[in-house]
């Protein structure tokens, strides 16, 4: 089992350079910032782990854009994964982010993949021109288009929200870039990933996760697919025996998130965490 740390961007504390670089020298295989292009004022979707329309961290409102915090952090690192947990393609033109991804892919020595998610955050979708109840449609059409483009010599797509005439656009990925879902462990959602995706991120709000591997192992049987998904689970603190039950059970990579100190509090917690995870720095 991998171990990976996620840093929630903002505009103060450690930056992603930074965060990554340390993550690196400590032995970690992944690392990982989320995506929030705004959040709006005035809102009716409720926070999934408030409930309404609060916020449990102001950090929402100062993310930072997740291609640029992880462009800065392949400048100072040759070794670490870079990832989204998770990143919001629904909101941005698949022929640009296409563009984007790739180019961090090419930079980087071909160390990206690509989480994504639905977006708990409808107003802030609906603000991109996204439709009431069709997220799940749009993002499948914006992996299928960004997907066109990484394959395809001359790459062309016509869906519902989603068309262009065959098109030129490098570069290409210097191999698949993996996408892995983050979403509530269901039956709809493992359904939806095991057509469109290559793995799961869990949510925050998950406790036992080993039913529901279970669950997306014999869905993703069903659907054909080979192999097994990557199970990537979000962890709190360090529990030695949760981590291992998560071994067995299936999980690929533990994910750590950071606190929001001070750079030198944070660099310490990696050390920290590091040495408690016995990874070789």
């Amino acid at each position: 089992m991998r171990y990976g740390i996620v840093l929630f961007t903002s505009d103060r504390g450690i930056t992603p350079a930074d965060a990554a670089r340390a993550a690196e020298d400590a032995g970690f295989a992944t690392f990982y910032v989320p995506e929030h292009t705004h959040i709006p004022v005035a809102r009716t979707a409720a926070h999934p782990r408030t409930g309404d329309e609060t916020l449990p961290d102001d950090r929402y409102l100062r993310t930072l854009d997740p291609w640029v915090a992880l462009a800065t952090a392949a400048a100072v690192t040759t070794r670490i994964t870079l990832s989204t947990a998770v990143a919001l393609p629904a909101e941005h033109h698949p022929i640009a982010l296409a563009k984007t991804i790739a180019t961090l892919d090419h930079l980087s020595g071909g160390r990206v993949r690509l989480g994504v998610g639905f977006g708990w955050n409808t107003d802030e979708l609906a603000h991109h021109g996204v439709p009431a109840g069709r997220k799940r449609t749009v993002l499948r059409e914006h992996l299928e288009a960004v997907r066109t483009l990484w394959t395809n010599e001359e790459a062309s797509y016509e869906g519902e929200f989603v068309s262009f005439a065959p098109s030129w656009s490098w570069p290409k990925p210097q191999k698949n870039i993996p996408v892995l879902l983050g979403c509530a462990g269901t039956e709809k959602s493992f359904t939806w990933l095991a057509r469109n995706a290559d793995g799961w991120i869990t949510t925050p709000a998950e406790s036992d996760i080993s039913p529901k591997i279970g669950l997306l192992h014999h869905i993703w049987r069903t659907r054909g697919r080979q192999g097994l998904p990557d199970i990537i689970a979000l962890a709190g603190r360090h529990d030695a025996a949760q981590l291992a039950q998560w071994a067995d059970s299936g999980v690929t990579e533990a994910v750590f998130g950071l606190p929001d100190r001070s750079p030198d509090d944070v660099r310490a917690y990696i050390a920290r965490l590091a040495g408690k995870l016995g990874l070789s720095q």
